[in-house]
Order: C-alpha cells, then structure tokens, then sequence
C-alpha cells in the first residue's frame, strides 16, 4: 500500500509506527454553515480511514473543532450571542451534515477550549528552549530558531520576507507567528504566565495531537490550503518542543472545492452549504461526485455533474435489487478479479475513480449474470462490501427539509445539555417526542446520532 507524502513530494509504502494507525484530521473553524468543501475533504479523509480499517489496521481518528477564533469572535459579536454559543451551534450543525453524508465520526473530537492546559504547557517548553518569546502579553515563535522552517510547503525563509509580510514592532521577525494572544477588551480569555489571552490557531493543533496521538503519529490530514502556513507552523512548534521527529510521517493533503473557479470558503461567502446539497442529493450522489476524482486534484462544484452521478447511484442500486437465482446447479458470477483490481486501486494512494469504474464494471457484470440466469448473490454482496469501503449506502434518497433537520439538530443537542446536567426526566421527554415523530437517537462515545424514517406517509 502507497500513500503520497506531502513532505517528501512522492509516493511511498505506508508503514505505520505501530498496531494503531494515529490519524488527524485538521477540523472546522464554527462560525457558519458546513459548505461542501468541507463535506470534500471529510468524505476523503472518511474512505482514507475505511480503506485502512478494511485492510485490518485499527485506527484512531482525531479531528478538532476550533471553537475560539477571531472569525468566531468577530460573527459573535454581529450576531450579539456568546462566541462559544455560536461554536456550538454550528458544531451541532458538522455533525447533522457529515452524518448525513455517511461520514464515520472520529474517535476523538477535542475543541480548542479544552485544550488550555496543554497549550500553555508547550508555549513554556518552547520560551524555555528559546524557540518563543513573550512580547506585550503575546507570545511568538521563532521562525529562525528551526532551520527546517519551510520544508513541509518547500519554500524558501528569505523568499516569504516581502511587502505582503506585515512587520508588527512586538516581533522579533516578520515571519514570527502567535503561539499565545494577549487578549482585547471583551473577548472570551484564559489565564495564562504573559497573562489572560487565548491559543494561537497553529497552536491549538499542536497541543491536541500531541496530547491525544502522542509525539508522533502515522497521518496528518488536511486541505491543501492548509499546508502553508498551519501545516508548517504545526511541525515547528510541535518537533521543536518535543526534540522528536518527525511530527507525523506522512502528510495528506485534499484538493480544494472551487465554485467559479475560486476555492469554497466561508470567509468569502463562496460556498454552497451542505444542508442545501443534501437536501436535492442522496450523500451517495455527492460521495460518488467527491470521489470521482482523485483525492489531491481539484474538483469544481457542478450541479450538473451531481445530477449525473444521482443517477451512477441509482443505476448501482439497481444492480442490488435484483432477485438472485438459488437454483442447485446454475453457475455462478466470478468477481475475485473486480474486487482484486478495487483493492489494487485504493492501495494506489486512494485511487477512488479507479475504484469507481470497477464498481460499476462489477454492476453491469450482475446485470449481465441476472439475464444469463447465473447466481449473482456473491457478486451483490462484493458489490455491498467494496462500496462500503467508499461510504456508500445504495440506499433510497430519503429528504428532509433543511429547517427541519435543523429542528432535530437543535432538539438533540438541548437533550445532549439536559443529559450533561442529570436532568434525565426531561431529556427522556425529548427522545419519546422525537421517536414520536420517527427521529431515532443512538447515544455513542463521540456524541448522539440520529436517524429519520417516513411516517404514516409524510416525512418527519
């Protein structure tokens, strides 16, 4: 099995540290809507961490939520709410659309909030090592400090010094970046040794990957846009306090989602909401869509395209519908040589167009094997299995209305608030009133999941 490795520019075997594969997953920033670039790149890292488990790695999966952040400070304050209400809101809100997308949640959801001990914890070792200094309440690491500074996004320290670098008189270095932020009037801070403040964004990664994966893990994921500065910044300050590397051994990196040619992102307001796609689109569609590319090429938002792979899905499902003949004697499909060349193409670095086109190779083969009156039973249930590996369900299309997934959504996590509280008597109350109306809630380790189902012939 090959992955590309973003930090040496080039495929190589994937050979884990140990018996668990540690994977992170850089998270959302939740200050809005999920948008489709982020369903992209959690659909991506999703079969990433399927494909493993398939082949018989047990993986732990960390992915944080940043839930302090001047994006979130700044919309908090013009929505005029707490800006760690609005990060939860729409944390409630990640989880109704990656569920809805057949997206496994990760083992381990930290949110930077949570994390202030660890943090101030590595901003000390590094100030003690002289890899960071503290200027007006504020601390900064020293870029010159490391000279691999710039390895991950191969680039040049002399050649990022230009007009575009601001110079901020408290820093040693223009390329120097916050480690702690001394806080303004009015912001949401923490005590700390330079006093009250909050974590640097590039700091917050560091200190839950290292407490939660250790000094060193198997994969680090993330958007390419996130490679430089975050993804740089993340290895210097983590190998720098630790004196070990490398930080992560192999370095994954999805392409971007485009909308008129101009990467998806909520800072600019281009974007297309996940809630408003999979409210037209089964997540089959939109897994197929994803993945009809490769993982580290750019795909360009089309409806056009999804309307075409809505149809892909419905034509794999009917390859699942048909009855399979049991008759004693009748011959039988052969599909080792699909689900070998499947496999092939997800140890290919994830090559899921590949795996794609054996898929629907492999359907058209029990189309064919119906009509010569072979037992095609196998051949559904490898046709089950390999799409699996891919997230995808084959089942129905069910809708529900945004505003009333929003509702459920919204219901769940007062009765997530109740529960923490042991007002167990009205937490009950919700779950009876949901079950009512066909909303069934599973109570996990990473939070609670629900479902829906029609009822009496309307959808609830």
């Amino acid at each position: 099995m090959k992955v590309f490795n973003t930090l040496t520019g080039h495929k190589e075997d994937f050979q884990p540290l140990g018996e668990v594969v540690t994977m992170y997953v850089c998270g959302i920033t939740a200050y809005d809507e999920s948008h489709i670039g982020h369903a992209m790149a959690y659909i991506i890292f999703d079969v990433i961490r399927r494909h493993l488990e398939f082949k018989g790695y047990e993986v732990k999966h960390v992915q944080n939520f940043t839930d302090i952040d001047d994006k979130i400070i700044e919309r908090a304050n013009q929505l005029e709410m707490p800006p760690l209400e609005l990060a939860d809101k729409y944390i409630a809100r990640y989880f109704a659309d990656m569920d809805g997308l057949n997206i496994k949640r990760a083992h381990i959801y930290p949110k930077a909030t949570e994390e202030i001990p660890k943090v101030i914890e590595i901003v000390q070792g590094l100030i003690a090592k002289g890899h960071a200094y503290e200027s007006e309440g504020s601390v900064y690491f020293r870029v010159r400090s490391w000279p691999d500074y710039g390895r991950l996004s191969r680039r040049n320290v002399s050649d990022m010094i230009s007009q575009t670098c601001a110079y901020e008189e408290k820093k040693e270095y223009p390329l120097d970046f916050a480690l702690w932020k001394a806080s303004k009037p009015g912001e949401p801070s923490w005590e700390s040794p330079w006093g009250r403040g909050r974590p640097g964004w590039h700091m917050e990664c560091s200190a839950m990957a290292l407490r939660h994966l250790g000094d060193s893990m198997d994969i680090h994921g993330g958007g390419q846009d996130l490679v430089f500065p975050h993804h740089e910044n993340e290895i210097a300050q983590s190998e720098c306090f630790t004196g070990q590397a490398p930080f992560a051994r192999y370095w994954l990196h999805s392409g971007l989602m485009q909308l008129d040619k101009e990467k998806m992102s909520k800072s600019t307001g281009n974007l297309v909401s996940v809630r408003d796609v999979l409210s037209r689109f089964s997540s089959d569609a939109i897994r197929l869509f994803v993945l009809g590319s490769h993982y580290r090429s750019p795909l360009t938002y089309s409806e056009q395209a999804l309307e075409a792979t809505e149809k892909g899905a419905e034509g794999l499902r009917r390859a699942l519908a048909h009855q399979a003949s049991a008759d004693i004697g009748v011959g039988v499909l052969d599909v080792e040589p699909l689900k070998q060349r499947f496999v092939e193409a997800m140890d290919d670095d994830f090559n899921t167009a590949q795996a794609i086109a054996v898929l629907f190779e492999l359907a058209k083969g029990i189309n064919r094997g119906v009509e010569q009156g072979l037992n095609v039973a196998e051949a559904q249930h490898t046709l089950l299995k390999l799409a699996d590996i891919l997230g995808l369900t084959l089942k129905e299309k069910t809708q529900v209305a945004p505003d009333t997934e929003a509702f459920i959504s919204l219901l769940v996590s007062i009765r997530d608030d109740l529960r923490r509280d042991q007002q167990w008597q009205l937490a009950d109350k919700i779950r009876t009133g949901l079950a009512s109306s066909g909303v069934t809630l599973e109570d996990t380790p990473q939070g609670t999941r629900w479902t829906y189902k029609r009822m009496q012939g309307r959808l609830v």
